[in-house]
């Protein structure tokens, strides 16, 4: 199938495609980029919603913005000399977004309002079967999941909610039409969402009860704009952003330093500490916004308004439980209670597969079943190949996610990757491969053995990037060049390479 095959199929139910791409973020764009590079057009992107974009489409919530660098957060091959600032703001990425899609004429390969529920590989024909909720499939020989770990909203169940009468919602599905002010509003959690809209919110409404179960460590932002001078040298000497962006990766990766070695996250823990201190007029309050585990054991956020909001006569800090939510109230485990208009929840994303996935099955070779087979925890090998899964690929994986760096990074690797595997199929003659189960279990064992002396392991808390039984499932314990050296082609070596001798006739490119 060709682009002009993919037009067609706006109009059609079912689809024949060499590749298909679920999810139309970062990740999903990017490897449709890096397959036309490669010139293979028979690809379609799957995207659950009615626009591009992911995460900055769905988080509009006041003051949402990115915590990796302008600069670094954007494409290596679609360099922006325009940033307005060293963070940028999510409307300006998504707008970004919108030009690289345009740019590299995408639009005429995605299928919006698509969203999939099931997978299964016909292991006769060597072919997938993608299940849209529509009742629509897709035919392909490979597939991306490049869905992302952070879509689907964690909400919490605390008891008598559906008695509020008052207005609810979470962070990643904020009420732009509600009007906060003058309303008395309780925001339940303190990470990287909620540190972005509370200074927003808080000079807005008549009172803010912030409620914290685990303080988070919040390090100084770079606030500074790139001058119009900055952007005009970045646009005539492209040299001169790309230089820019490389001293951001290597300032950046050395942070992977005290990661490794815990007792040097300490010797910095001093410094923020004092920060908190300074910024934060009530000892009290400065205590309980105080971390009392290892700095980098849980995400560190950067926010230079978070902690003065709480010098605010309206703005009250609470770390007791949820005990229940009444009509018009919220009750807390000591007993104590607050007036409420508007419950905000600023509580994350469900990061585990096991658990966003759970309504989306993927049946691979015979006796494999993805929820099965992630029972205990999921795996894959250098978070691209599962076991048992021919031809299925993922971006932003199991232990592929980052503490210290930008995440496209390891996207552009994935992609680059992914495009080679699919090139030396077709080259090598076979209908798929399938990564072999023993060094995919090598690679884990390995994996989980150097993350035991990490921060992450080590410092004495609980995160996202952790399953309840405390496996990391979410972080790569090694620096980003690492995994850029492991991904520069496919080791064939790790994988078996199958032909299927009898195979059935293809399905017709397009069917009504």
């Amino acid at each position: 199938m060709n682009s002009k095959v993919n037009l067609e199929v706006r109009d059609r139910t079912d689809l024949t495609t060499k590749v298909a791409i679920v999810g139309g973020g970062f990740g999903g764009l990017c490897m449709a980029i890096k397959l036309r590079e490669a010139g293979i057009e028979d690809f379609v992107v799957l995207e659950k919603a009615a626009e591009v974009g992911g995460t900055w489409r769905d988080n509009t919530y006041p003051g949402a913005a990115c915590d990796v660098q302008s600069h670094m957060y954007s494409y290596s091959f679609e360099g922006n000399p325009d940033w307005s600032r060293r963070y940028s703001g999510w409307r300006e990425i998504q707008d970004y977004i919108l030009q690289v899609t345009d740019q590299h004429r995408l639009h005429d390969n995605i299928r919006f309002n698509s969203e999939v529920r099931a997978a299964r590989f016909d292991e006769k024909r060597a072919r997938w079967t993608l299940r849209l909720t529509d009742g629509t499939t897709v035919d392909c020989q490979h597939w991306v999941l490049a869905t992302g770990p952070l879509h689907v909203p964690s909400i919490p169940q605390f008891p008598g909610l559906e008695n509020f009468k008052g207005k609810v919602f979470h962070s990643s599905q904020w009420d732009h039409d509600y009007d906060l002010s003058g309303k008395k509003v309780v925001s339940v959690g303190t990470g990287a969402s909620a540190i972005q809209y509370v200074p927003e919110i808080a000079p807005k409404v008549d009172q803010l009860t912030v409620v914290q179960r685990t303080p988070g460590w919040i390090v100084p932002r770079d606030e500074r704009a790139y001058s119009q001078r900055d952007k005009s040298w970045f646009r005539r000497f492209p040299l001169l952003r790309k230089l820019h962006r490389a001293r951001l990766y290597w300032s950046n990766e050395s942070r992977v330093l005290p990661i490794f070695h815990p007792r040097l996250a300490s010797l910095l823990e001093p410094l923020v500490k004092q920060f908190i201190r300074y910024q934060v007029k009530d000892k009290d309050t400065a205590r309980k916004l105080t971390p009392n585990y290892r700095l980098g054991c849980k995400r560190i956020m950067i926010s230079n308004r978070y902690y003065p909001t709480f010098n605010r006569p309206n703005v009250e800090l609470v770390t007791e439980g949820v005990k229940e939510i009444r009509e018009h109230s919220i009750v807390f485990s000591d007993g104590s209670e607050r007036e409420m208009d508007c419950l905000v929840l600023g509580t994350g994303f469900v990061v585990d597969p096991r658990i966003y996935m759970k309504d989306f099955e993927i049946t691979g070779l015979p006796g494999h079943r993805l929820q099965d087979d992630w029972r205990n925890a999921s795996e894959a090998y250098l978070g691209i190949s599962v076991a048992g899964y021919p031809n299925m690929f993922q971006m932003v994986g199991p232990n592929t996610g980052l503490g210290h760096n930008s995440i496209i990074f390891m996207i552009e690797c994935q992609a680059r990757y992914i495009v080679d595997a699919i090139g030396k199929v077709a080259r090598r003659g076979v209908d798929y491969l399938d990564v072999k189960r023993s060094d995919m279990d090598a690679f884990n064992d390995r994996l989980q053995k150097d993350l035991k002396g990490t921060v992450w392991q080590s410092g004495g808390c609980s995160s996202w990037y952790q399953q309840a039984d405390g496996r990391n499932v979410a972080i790569w314990p090694y620096s980003t060049w690492r995994y850029w050296l492991k991904t520069r082609s496919v080791d064939e070596s790790v994988y078996r390479w199958e032909k299927v001798t009898e195979r059935q006739p293809q399905a017709e490119a397009v069917r009504a």
